[in-house]
């Protein structure tokens, strides 16, 4: 029975990351630009398990290239007062509302799924590291609460996208990081 149920698992995941996700059909990158906080997150990473628990709200700075790229930075107060970063490049793709980049040894292929420039911004990214994928959506807001409507439509997607309940964060608010 548990060898039938891996199987199944792995079929499905097969099946979830083959099917095509489509970034908002009208996306403007000038339309990011700007501070967003992080509200949710879920992966089907194995990595997230363990840290989920500690994962806090942060902020993300998109900045838009004049040649439709988008320079993309992520800042995180930890509990010990120190800031985590992340900086990353993404190069626009054919599709608008589709990025790729390179990150830690992954090649990540984002996408823009739905985007109300003032109030949230929902995104997908399969990141693909030694032959193994990994889903990863995110849920952005302009302010750090968002309406239970649009948490709701995030769980759902990520969902959708063959992330466990389990692995379906929304990060409690926190402080941020000074400027750097």
């Amino acid at each position: 029975m548990t060898l039938l149920l891996k199987v199944l698992g792995a079929a499905l995941c097969i099946f979830t990351v083959s099917s095509e996700v489509v970034p908002q059909a009208d996306f403007n990158a000038q339309g990011m630009a700007g501070k967003w906080y992080l509200v949710g997150f879920a992966t089907n990473a194995e990595w997230f398990v363990s840290r989920k628990a500690s994962m806090k709200m942060g902020t993300a700075m998109f900045t838009p290239t004049a040649d439709g790229d988008m320079e993309i930075s992520y800042a995180s107060l930890s509990s010990d007062g120190s800031c985590w970063r992340m900086n990353n490049f993404a190069k626009k793709a054919d599709v608008p509302g589709k990025f790729t980049y390179t990150s830690r040894g992954n090649h990540n292929d984002m996408r823009m799924i739905e985007v109300k420039y003032d109030e949230y911004a929902l995104t997908h990214t399969m990141k693909t590291k030694a032959g193994d994928d990994t889903v990863v959506t995110k849920l952005y807001g302009r302010g750090a609460d968002l309406s239970a409507d649009l948490l709701e439509k995030f769980r759902q997607f990520s969902l959708e996208n063959g992330i466990l309940p389990e692995n379906i964060a929304f990060l409690p608010k926190n402080a941020e990081c000074p400027a750097a």
